[in-house]
């Protein structure tokens, strides 16, 4: 356990002090070293800690550092365990935090009409942009075609719907689609209140995919 307990602040400390951006930012982060790298969670299992940190009061960073903490020791050693993983994670995002911004702040005051410090941060604006997008494509698609392409381990790029997320025939794929894409109108074009349309996705999807596929699906 004790090996446990420090791999996992090992790893939210490293994810707290590279995780550039907010916590939207560091979600690409955070999936690759808890899901791909680790294997402490499936890609659908980080979906729903998704969810749950996007509905829960507080920055999504934290809030999935909390969850994967507890998730990870409660299963393995109980409950109460579970509650020192949740604090032992959240601690280690937190800390490279602390210990930066108490330097960088220092620095930013003396030097913020400084042309280099203003390059550097309009430089990092389209980097967070990419995060940002990065974890969402990560999640939408299976990205282990384009690890092989990459690698040199496949001729040609084929890739597909992330079926832990999207479902597995193309009824749940169209309808996956349609309510992301509806979600996205409504609040961008809109500007309709972000709980209620996470309420109503959530029930959407629990009539489509729980009580409706067994009847529409052959």
């Amino acid at each position: 356990m004790l090996i446990l307990l420090c791999k996992m602040a090992a790893v939210f400390f490293y994810i707290g002090l590279f995780g550039f951006g907010g916590g939207y930012a560091m979600i690409s982060l955070i999936q690759f070293e808890v899901v791909n790298e680790f294997q402490w969670m499936t890609t659908s299992e980080f979906a729903n800690l998704l969810a749950i940190s996007q509905m829960t009061p507080g920055p999504i960073s934290i809030n999935s550092a909390t969850y994967v903490g507890y998730s990870v020791f409660a299963a393995q050693y109980g409950p109460a365990w579970g509650i020192l993983g949740a604090t032992v994670a959240t601690l280690s995002l937190c800390l490279p935090s602390i210990l930066l911004m108490y330097l960088v702040i220092r620095f930013l005051f003396k030097n913020e009409d400084n042309k280099y410090v203003k390059a550097v941060f309009s430089g990092l604006r389209p980097a967070v942009v990419g995060l940002i997008f990065s974890a969402g494509f990560m999640m939408m698609v299976n990205c282990d075609p384009i690890h092989d392409y990459i690698a040199g381990m496949a001729s040609d790029l084929t890739l597909s719907w992330k079926e832990e997320n999207f479902g597995t025939s193309l009824f749940e794929h169209l309808f996956s689609v349609l309510i992301c894409a509806g979600t996205f109108i409504a609040l961008y074009f809109f500007k309709k209140n972000a709980m209620a349309l996470i309420l109503i996705s959530g029930l959407v999807g629990f009539t489509i995919y729980y009580m409706g596929a067994s009847y529409l699906l052959p």
